[in-house]
C-alpha cells in the first residue's frame, strides 16, 4: 500500500495537538490531550499520546498508509531526536522523544523545534511552495525563525540554528528570559507588544483606551482593539515594534539572501498596523543589493491547523 499520510504532532506548553495529514495538506482526522496533565511522568504522557495516535491511526487505514511522524517543539533537536531543556515543558531534561514514541508505535519518527517545523509547512503546503531561499518568523509569545536555503532548513553544527529571536535589536535593552538583554523577542513579540504598551502608558499623559485595562490583564489583541478605534498610543505601540522588526529583518536579508521573509503568528493578525512600519524601516534599511527585491509576507496556512501541519512535513523526510 502507498504511503499516503503523514503525522504531524505540535508539542507545546499547554496542549499537545496531532493529526493525520495527506500530501495535499488536508488534516483528515485530528486530537489533542494536555501536555501538562503528566508532568510529574513523562513515560505517563507518552502512553496517553501513543495510544490517542494508535486509535487516530486505526480510523485511518492503518500503520501500512502511513510515512512517519514528525514532531514540533521547543528545543527539539533534529539531529538527535531529542527535545532538549525546553523552558517551557515540564520535563526539565534531555528527553528522547523521537526514540520513545517509535519504539510505542513502530513508525519512523523525526523531531524539530516550532519554528523550523513552521517553515517546513510553509515549504510544503503553503505560501512558500517551490521557494528555495526564505526566511519564516513566528510572532507569537515568544519569536522563533526557520532558516531555508537552497531548499533545506538550517540546522547549524548542533542542530540549533535559527534562533533570530534572541539575536540583540536593542543594546543594552530589555532582559530576556534568556539570560541576554536587548533581544528581538523582547520587542516583538505579542508580549513584547505588552511590554511596550506598558512602558509607553507610563511615560505618557496621553488619553488611551488602554488606561482602562489593568497592567497584569493587558494583552496584545487589547492593542490591536484600540489601534482599530485610531488610539494613537496603540498606533505608537505597533509603529515602534514594526521599526524594530523591519530593522532586525534588514540584517537577516544580509545573511541568506532570501526571496522572501514570511512572518508566522498571532501577532500577525495586526495586519498593516505591524506590517507598514515594518516594511518601512525594512526597506530603510536594507542594503542597496536587495532593495526593494525581498517579499514581505504573511503565512498562508490556516492558524489553528499550521502547527500540525508544519509538523507534519517533517513526516515525509523520514525513510522507510
Amino acid at each position: 500500500m502507498d504511503k499516503k499520510y503523514v503525522i504531524g504532532i505540535d508539542l507545546g506548553g499547554t496542549n499537545t495537538v496531532f493529526g493525520i495529514v495527506d500530501a495535499n495538506g488536508n488534516i483528515i482526522a485530528q486530537n489533542s490531550i494536555k501536555t501538562q496533565k503528566h508532568k510529574d511522568n513523562v513515560n505517563l504522557y507518552i502512553d496517553e499520546l501513543c495510544n490517542e495516535l494508535t486509535a487516530l491511526i486505526d480510523q485511518t487505514g492503518g500503520k501500512n498508509a502511513i510515512k512517519g511522524i514528525g514532531i514540533g517543539a521547543p528545543n527539539g533537536n533534529y539531529y538527535t531526536g531529542n527535545i532538549e531543556f525546553a523552558p517551557n515543558l515540564p520535563w526539565q531534561h534531555v528527553l528522547p522523544l523521537s526514540k520513545m514514541i517509535t519504539e510505542k508505535i513502530h513508525l519512523p519518527c523525526k523531531i524539530t523545534n516550532d519554528a523550523n517545523a513552521a517553515a517546513i509547512g510553509e515549504m510544503t503546503y503553503g505560501i512558500a511552495k517551490g521557494m528555495k531561499n526564505f526566511i519564516l518568523i513566528t510572532l507569537g509569545t515568544g519569536v522563533g525563525s526557520g532558516i531555508v536555503i537552497n531548499g533545506k532548513v538550517v540546522y547549524g553544527h548542533d542542530g540549533f540554528a535559527g534562533e533570530l529571536g534572541h539575536t540583540i535589536a536593542i543594546h543594552d535593552g530589555r532582559p530576556c528570559p534568556c539570560g541576554r538583554c536587548g533581544c528581538l523577542e523582547t520587542y516583538t513579540s505579542a508580549t513584547g507588544v505588552v511590554r511596550t504598551a506598558i512602558e509607553f502608558l507610563s511615560k505618557s499623559k496621553e488619553d488611551s483606551l488602554l488606561r482602562a485595562i489593568p497592567s497584569n490583564r493587558l494583552e496584545s489583541k487589547d492593542v490591536y482593539d484600540a489601534a482599530v478605534k485610531g488610539d494613537k498610543i496603540a498606533l505608537d505601540i505597533f509603529n515602534y515594534t514594526g521599526t524594530i522588526l523591519g530593522q532586525s529583518i534588514a540584517n537577516f536579508v544580509a545573511f541568506s539572501a532570501p526571496e522572501a521573509v514570511i512572518l508566522f503568528g498571532g501577532l500577525t493578525k495586526a495586519g498593516e498596523f505591524l506590517l507598514k512600519p515594518t516594511r518601512i524601516a525594512m526597506e530603510k534599511d536594507m542594503l542597496r543589493l536587495w532593495s526593494n527585491k525581498i517579499k514581505l509576507l504573511v503565512s498562508s496556512l490556516k492558524e489553528s491547523n499550521a502547527a500540525v501541519l508544519g509538523a507534519s512535513a517533517l513526516g515525509w523526510e523520514c525513510e522507510e
